[in-house]
Formats: structure tokens, sequence, C-alpha cells
């Protein structure tokens, strides 16, 4: 037995990085367990398991009193000095009671330990690369759905992606390919466990990451996201080189990045626009493609009123109020828009300071063509999501 013990710790070692010592250890404390559970035997042992010759013997475990009260766990001054004459009160001494019949509990009890570490030791090592892997993109393998979850195979461990997570517009068939987003990796008596989403603003993030070489090397930040999975999203990029164009290095060559961003997303449709430190100039370009006459901005409410030519307010609002609410999200602020018409009557356009040229530099994956169908009563937003 001692030959395929030592190699399985070697294995052990080597594949699963398990240290020998720590299965000695387990390996000890369980034959204890067993010799407690097979024989009955409730006094304190020690296990003296010798690797080289294959033994293994159990020691009692007795301290030295006056007087006796519990002999399974006592011995007194007397009896320790036959066995030993330098033994004194409150002195431990042991004695061989290995059954003859320990051999194959030993053996067998040996295995379940090694079998469980190696389990353990493996849940351990997955736990550890995925943990680190939080608020990450990796590609994985649909392998089955049911009504709630799709289960994704990340190559070591199956991830969960619910449904509250898939995008509308996606079918998942198994052996289908599909980048997703870690959200949260937990540690239960079954092992790791990962939840992954195809709808998280992160999403979108890291794929331009994996798209945009500027993005990775932190010429170009993207400073935020807002999204609605599967329809449109926005981000708002930055860069600190005066030189570097954040919007057009996020588009590519003839629009080749962000395409590949939007075909991963199965068509959702992405603006891009520049981020400024001054609200004024953030939300008009967060508002792109409508054009911005002015911006008045409450600093306590952190709430600003959009003035847009009357022709554009169907195009500020978009589709469904969509346009409004995502630059809300985009910028942090409350977004109130009001016709030019409208701003007038209620005296807030124009204002005695100079307006400012607003350009509205950025990107837009399509028009909003179809936004004038749409009731504008409903549209209007203030700042709600």
């Amino acid at each position: 037995m001692s030959s395929e013990l030592l190699d399985a710790l070697t294995l052990l070692e080597k594949e699963k990085g398990i240290s020998r010592d720590v299965i000695i250890e387990a390996i000890e404390a369980a034959l204890v367990s067993a010799y407690r559970r097979n024989f009955n035997q409730a006094q304190n042992v020690r296990i003296d398991l010798n690797l080289g010759n294959g033994t293994m013997r159990v020691f009692a475990r007795k301290e030295v009193v006056d007087e006796v009260f519990d002999p399974r766990l006592e011995i007194s001054v007397e009896d320790a000095q036959k066995i030993n004459p330098n033994y004194q009160v409150e002195d431990v001494v042991e004695m061989e009671v290995t059954p003859k019949d320990f051999g194959r509990i030993a053996a067998q009890t040996a295995k379940q330990v090694v079998t469980q570490r190696v389990r353990e030791a493996e849940r351990g090592i997955i736990y550890s690369e995925f943990i680190d892997r939080e608020e990450d993109i990796m590609t994985g393998i649909v392998q089955r759905t049911d009504p709630k979850f799709i289960y994704v195979s990340l190559g070591k461990i199956e991830a969960i992606l619910p449904a509250n997570e898939q995008m509308p517009n996606e079918r998942y068939q198994p052996h289908d390919r599909i980048k997703v987003f870690i959200t949260k990796v937990e540690k239960t008596t079954k092992g790791p466990q990962i939840f992954v989403s195809r709808t998280h603003p992160g999403l979108l993030k890291r794929l331009f990451e994996i798209e945009v070489p500027e993005i990775y090397d932190g010429t170009v930040e993207i400073k935020s996201v807002a999204r609605e999975a599967g329809d449109r999203s926005k981000i708002s990029v930055h860069s600190d080189n005066e030189e570097v164009d954040p919007v057009g290095s996020c588009v590519g060559p003839k629009g080749t990045r962000v395409q590949a961003v939007v075909n991963e997303l199965k068509g959702e449709k992405i603006d891009i626009v520049k981020w400024s430190s001054d609200p004024v100039v953030f939300v008009a370009n967060a508002l792109s493609p409508s054009k911005v006459l002015d911006v008045i901005v409450n600093e306590d409410d952190k709430a600003t009123t959009v003035v847009v030519p009357d022709y554009q307010l169907s195009l500020a609002i978009g589709k469904r109020g969509q346009n409004a609410r995502l630059a809300a999200k985009l910028t942090g602020w409350k977004i109130d828009i009001k016709s030019e018409t409208d701003a007038r009557e209620a005296g807030i356009f124009p204002r005695d300071e100079t307006l400012l040229n607003f350009d509205n530099d950025g990107y837009e994956n399509e028009d909003y063509e179809n936004a004038a169908d749409f009731d504008l009563q409903d549209d209007l937003l203030e700042g709600k999501e």
C-alpha cells in the first residue's frame, strides 16, 4: 500500500498543487476518526503514519494524574512510572493500541481522504482562477438550456446565464459560442458557482477593450456606459492625448471596430460620444444625433433643461424616449427636453449670456429616422430611467 500511496501523493503534488504534508495531516486526522468509529474508542489517540514501510500505528495518549477519574484519558503516576520512571504529573504517556484489523480500515480511509482532498483542491483551484476574473469577459459554449437558465461551458466549469441576463433578441442553442461577462463567483458546498451575463454594461466595455487597442493600452478611456441590451447603447470616451480622436479610435477604419462589437451583440445599435467634464457639453453630446441649442444646468438637483430646435424634438427624445433615457444614464444628470418654442414661451431661452456652439461630436450607429412616429407627450423624460 505504501508505494501506491506515495505515488498518489506525488501525483497530487505535481498535478493538483496539493502539499504532501497537507494530505498526510488529513489522512492522520481521518484515521483517528476511523479508529474511534470502528472500535468504539473515545480516548485521545495519535496516528503514526510511516510512508517508508507502509505501517500505520495507533497510540493512545493519556495524561499522568495523581487520581484517575477516566481511565480512557488518564493514567496514575504509579502506572506511568512502571513504563518510564521519569514520568511526572501532567506528562502525557503514549501507548500503542493498534488493532489487528486496522490496516484494511486505514487503507480504505486513506483512499477516501485522498479522493476528497483531490476534489476539494480542484474546486479551490477553479474558484481561485475565476474569482480573479469577476467583471471580466470570457468565451463560452452553450451546453444546455432550461426555462430559467442557460448553462455555458467555460472550460473547467459550467457557468449559469440567468433568464434576466439574457438578451431579448437572442436565441441560444447547444454548441453556440458566445462571449459572456462574469458578474459573480460564489463558493458553495458543491464547489464554485459562476454567474454570467449578456446584458451587463460591462460586457460592452470589455468588448471595446478587445477591439480597440487605444482603450486596452489606456490612451482612450471609456468614461461611462448606458445600455438597453439588444436594442441600443451609448458610451462616452475620452483621451488626455489631444492628438488622439477617442470617438474615431472606437469606430475604427470604415467602422470595422464598432461593427465587430455590434455583430457580437447581434445588431445592438451603439452610439459613441465624446466625454466632457463640463455637464453642458457632455449632456449636449450625449443627446446626439439631435442638435442642441442650449443646456441649462441646476447643480443643486443635478438636473438639466435642454433646448432643441422644434423639428429636432422627437429626435432628441428618441423612440419611446430611448435617446433621452440613455443620455440621462450616460451622464448621470436628469434631462428635461424642451422645444425652442416652448423654451421661449417659458422665458428660459435665449439667455443673456452667449450660447455655446454645440458640435455634438460623436458616432451614431443609425439615425433615429422613425423617432417622430411616436407620441411625444409620453416620451418627455425628466431623468427617469
